[in-house]
């Protein structure tokens, strides 16, 4: 079966085996050109739909560290066996910018929402985690976190702060979610992405 790796699906290569906040900077990889690493934070990329590869694409060019986990899938094509690689979540990259890059990466208009992350090094430790379990080529599912009956606070947009329950899920990024106000129930759709359950 035909196959071709992505070859950008992090940059720099060495980018989740750094450890920064020790000084662990003598890798080629990391230029100075780059700015120094203390300046960076990580991001939650969400992708405007089929964006990923894209945005990767563009923030390779522009030398902005990023990461976006890819596996390998087999599907039929014209009747014929093929395997690509796709992004294991769908619509997410993860950015370490500074301030100047985080700009520039939203330059690319690819991007439909950035959310900082509070605690990089716990995800750089999951991303790496990750990382290496798509390195030895096991067979990966992602596991819906927010399941019917889930109690959840929307964090982004108009709507945060507003808590509910999700009934159901519609398609693979989509929820309905009910909000309980005057004993009434109203529903609607919204991304997961703007969700965090809470106990």
């Amino acid at each position: 079966m035909p196959y071709v790796k992505v070859q950008n699906a992090v940059f720099p290569d060495n980018l989740l085996t750094i450890d920064f906040e020790a000084g662990e900077l003598s890798s080629a990889s990391w230029s100075n050109e780059m700015g120094p690493p203390v300046d960076r934070q990580w991001w939650v990329v969400y992708t405007k739909t089929r964006q990923e590869k894209r945005l990767a694409s563009e923030l390779l060019d522009r030398e902005i560290p990023y990461y976006l986990p890819m596996v390998r899938r087999r599907h039929v094509y014209r009747g014929r066996k093929a395997i690509s690689e796709t992004p294991l979540f769908v619509s997410y990259l993860f950015l370490f910018a500074n301030p100047h890059e985080r700009i520039r990466s939203l330059a690319t208009h690819r991007i439909a929402h950035l959310i900082p992350v509070p605690d990089g090094r716990a995800l750089a430790e999951d991303l790496a985690r990750i990382h290496r379990l798509i390195e030895t080529e096991v067979p990966l599912t992602v596991e819906e976190r927010l399941a019917p009956g889930t109690t959840v606070r929307v964090r982004h947009g108009s709507l945060a702060g507003l808590e509910g329950s999700i009934l159901s899920r519609c398609r693979t990024t989509r929820l309905v979610v009910s909000i309980r106000f005057l004993q009434r129930s109203v529903s609607f759709e919204i991304d997961d992405f703007m969700l965090e359950a809470i106990s």
